[in-house]
């Protein structure tokens, strides 16, 4: 496996290379500028105990991540894509409401107001102050501003730092991931990367942290452009294990939580099909054996997240950018999805 030098380094990389190198501060800024609003939408979920979050792409992912967290705190969270809420709907009557947009205009969002109206419970997460959602909804904004390169990385961990600002509203103990924030993980991926070095399609899968699994698959599937996609832990037990062997790589998240010895059983199984196994572990236990292990401080919720998120990234990145000439440029897609 061979990777560019930095002077011929794909601009498109160069372009999340930049969004990278301020992400952490950006995510800081976010939580302490957005407190306020915060405690607007943790009022709102007090009082209806629940939540939709909408989403598209990264931000559906960065909903998926955050959805056991509600639900941990009591609130009956459920994460659905805004297209199929628009084709299949549930009621948002006494719901709050909670559409996350890094742009603020992607098509769905557009067309489910026009559609919808929204109601008095309904609020925004996005990058853009002056975007469509923005102006339609009461917004906490994400500080830095548009993230203008292909995949999602800034705009994932400032989505993340603004939950955390309403999780921190509802009364959940902030410090330990605004210490991960200010101190990020500097894993090598190295190992990490040799041992995917013949993987023809990548499966990546969690279990508390299956938002975080889903969000790695996006983005490697974005910039390698190799079939990349994420199982939860019980879905890939039930049956698509069959496809696992010496070219399908596997990426497990496992966290310090009730889930971890899930994973680990998970990870067992896995070495015994003959597919290479990368595990970023911030469950304190031991690593499995036969598997490459990336370890991290134990955590959970958002600290774990903010500890592997960054680690994460850099995965991706070079493991596109040692298959892509142009990794980081779309041919097919756009930054922001105007149409369905």
């Amino acid at each position: 496996m061979t990777m560019t030098s930095n002077d011929n380094r794909p601009i498109g990389l160069q372009a999340i290379d930049r969004e990278m190198a301020r992400q952490n501060a950006d995510a800081i800024a976010s939580f302490e500028g957005n407190a306020e609003r915060a405690k607007t939408i943790a009022a709102s979920l007090k009082a209806t105990g629940r939540l939709l979050l909408l989403g598209m792409g990264g931000s559906h992912a960065a909903n998926r991540a955050v959805e056991p967290l509600y639900r941990a705190l009591g609130v009956e969270a459920i994460a659905v894509t805004l297209s199929e809420q628009l084709g299949e709907p549930l009621s948002i009557d006494g719901r709050t409401v909670l559409i996350t947009s890094q742009s603020g205009e992607s098509a769905e969002v557009l067309r489910w107001f026009t559609e919808t109206g929204g109601n008095k419970d309904t609020f925004g997460l996005t990058l853009e102050g002056t975007s469509f959602l923005a102006r339609t909804a009461p917004c906490l904004i994400g500080a830095g501003g548009t993230e203008l390169a292909f995949a999602a990385t800034r705009s994932l961990t400032v989505s993340f730092a603004l939950h955390l600002a309403i999780l921190s509203a509802l009364g959940e103990d902030s410090g330990p991931a605004l210490d991960v924030l200010a101190a990020p993980a500097t894993n090598d991926v190295a190992a990490a990367l040799a041992v995917f070095e013949n993987v023809a399609t990548v499966v990546t899968s969690g279990r508390r942290l299956q938002g975080l699994a889903e969000a790695l698959a996006l983005g490697l599937t974005e910039l390698s452009r190799y079939p990349c996609f994420s199982l939860e832990g019980g879905q890939l037990r039930h049956g698509p294990m069959e496809m696992l062997g010496p070219m399908v790589g596997v990426v497990l998240f496992r966290g310090n939580d009730a889930t971890a010895d899930l994973v680990t059983a998970m990870a067992v199984s896995a070495v015994e099909t003959g597919a290479p196994i990368v595990m970023f572990d911030a469950s304190g236990q031991p690593p499995v054996e036969g598997t490459t292990t990336l370890s991290f401080a134990p955590a959970t919720g958002l600290a774990a997240i903010f500890s592997m998120l960054p680690v994460a990234q850099r995965f991706m990145i070079a493991f596109a950018e040692a298959r892509v000439e142009n990794a980081g440029t779309p041919v097919r897609s756009t930054k922001i999805t105007r149409s369905e």
